[in-house]
């Protein structure tokens, strides 16, 4: 069984964003989907801590302390970017303008719910963030994360058991295994980047899975 390594994950998610999209991407694996945007491609990447206009991480030793994403990472600075106050980029997320928001998650549901903030383990550390606002404002929510855990349970689930961030949001998810659409309570196979098919996908997740058009 073939799985995609962090980056290619990454670079699948970034091959899929439009012409002229204005995306938000995640703390954690979601940010190396900056690095792998396809170029000459126009795509304008925000940050809730108020940066629009984002490249790619900088070179080791070109570092700007003061220029930095939602996860503390520096970040560049594309030709026209800005970065204002962090109240204007949540009106930017809650008003709807963002087309897209690249998220990790614990669990994503058959009908689209994500959980992505709290396993509900007393002794985890929730992390709320921006998330709850860009899972309700953004256009089109896409998840990557591994398909299964640790312990080979998968992370793509009939009914999400961990605290919800959004209700029926999530578009896409992207993992090391395959793409999937969600739609329409549907868990539709856009991309069998394993090999193995959809029975054995299916037996994987527990879940009906059907063919892409």
């Amino acid at each position: 069984m073939n799985r995609l390594t962090r980056e290619q994950m990454a670079a699948r998610v970034a091959q899929d964003i439009p012409e002229g999209s204005v995306v938000n991407l995640g703390i954690g694996l979601p940010t190396k989907v900056a690095n792998y945007l396809p170029e000459g491609r126009e795509i304008l990447l925000h940050s809730e801590n108020g940066v629009i206009g984002m490249g790619p991480a900088p070179e080791p030793g070109a570092e700007d302390p003061d220029l930095i994403n939602a996860g503390k990472q520096p970040v560049t600075l594309l030709d026209g970017g800005a970065y204002f106050h962090h109240a204007d980029s949540f009106g930017m997320m809650r008003g709807g303008h963002l087309d897209i928001c690249v998220l990790g998650a614990f669990q994503v549901s058959r009908t689209g719910d994500l959980a992505n903030w709290h396993t509900g383990a007393p002794d985890a550390i929730p992390a709320v963030g921006g998330a709850m606002d860009l899972a309700i404002g953004a256009k089109s929510v896409y998840v990557l994360m591994d398909l299964l855990t640790r312990e080979g349970e998968s992370k793509l689930v009939e009914r999400c058991t961990y605290p919800l961030t959004g209700v029926a949001c999530v578009t896409r998810v992207y993992t090391d295994l395959a793409v999937f659409e969600l739609k329409e309570g549907r868990v539709i196979l856009l991309d069998d980047v394993s090999g193995s098919g959809i029975q054995e996908l299916s037996r994987l997740t527990g879940l009906e899975l059907v063919e892409a058009a």
